[in-house]
Order: structure tokens, then C-alpha cells, then sequence
């Protein structure tokens, strides 16, 4: 495969790491409310994940306020103080150029639950209970 074909190739390794550093980074900021900010200082928001482009450029943040309420209020403040975190997050990640934040709405625990009640509907559990057989044999 030629070198910078990313047909069906996650991301990259240095992609994952300052994803991580950024997420780590935010949640710290948030959780001591360094952030001045009235409406955001009365939320706790969890971070779960960031994922930023190839080029370093733009950082999704995957936000979600504690017991799962008001997720679109939550991303409106972000949005409001991104220039504030932008910045504070270049100076403590020791980044060259900070990326541009974007943020939605965390879906993930949601999927969970669905994969959960799928897996336990009675027709998909009597499907998972049953043996395995050998090939060839009914």
C-alpha cells in the first residue's frame, strides 16, 4: 500500500495521541473550572473522546453533562469559551498550533444501552444460548 493512501486506515498513531492529550487536558480544565465562565462553572461535563484530523488542525470533542441532561445547552456553552480553551489547551499541551474545537453531543452511552436491550430481547439471547456445532453436522 503506498504511503499516505488512507482508504479504509484509521487513525494514525500520533492522531490517537494528541486526541488523548486534548480530551485529558479539557477535562482537567473543566473539572477545576479554570474556564470563567458562570453557566459552564455550574456543569460537570464529562469528555469522552476527541478525535482531530490528519493535519492537526480541527479537534472534535465528544461532550456529555453528568446524568446525560441538557447535552445541547452543554455544547453551546463549549462553543461560547472555545477561543478561551483553545488557547489554554495550546499552552499546557505544549502544542505548536492548537487545532480548532468543535463539539457534539456524546451519543455513546446511548448506543450501549441499545446494544445492551438488543442483546437481551429473548430471540437474540435463545440464538446466543445456542451450542455451536461442528460443519457438516444439523
Amino acid at each position: 500500500m503506498a504511503k499516505g493512501n488512507s482508504y479504509g486506515a484509521g487513525p494514525s498513531t500520533r492522531q490517537l495521541r494528541v486526541g488523548e492529550l486534548i480530551r485529558r487536558t479539557m477535562s482537567d480544565l473543566l473539572m477545576r473550572g479554570e474556564i470563567h465562565d458562570d453557566d459552564l462553572s455550574r456543569m460537570s461535563i464529562t469528555v469522552g473522546e476527541v478525535q482531530i484530523t490528519s493535519d492537526l488542525r480541527v479537534a472534535t470533542c465528544y461532550v456529555l453533562p453528568l446524568g446525560g441532561k441538557d447535552g445541547d445547552e452543554a455544547v453551546k456553552i463549549l462553543a461560547r469559551n472555545q477561543w478561551e480553551l483553545r488557547r489554554t489547551i495550546g499552552k499546557k499541551c505544549g502544542l505548536k498550533h492548537a487545532p480548532e474545537l468543535r463539539f457534539k453531543v456524546d451519543t455513546s452511552f446511548d448506543r450501549m444501552d441499545e446494544t445492551r436491550a438488543l442483546l437481551n430481547r429473548d430471540d437474540v439471547r435463545r440464538d446466543l444460548d445456542k451450542p455451536d456445532t461442528p460443519e457438516g453436522e444439523d
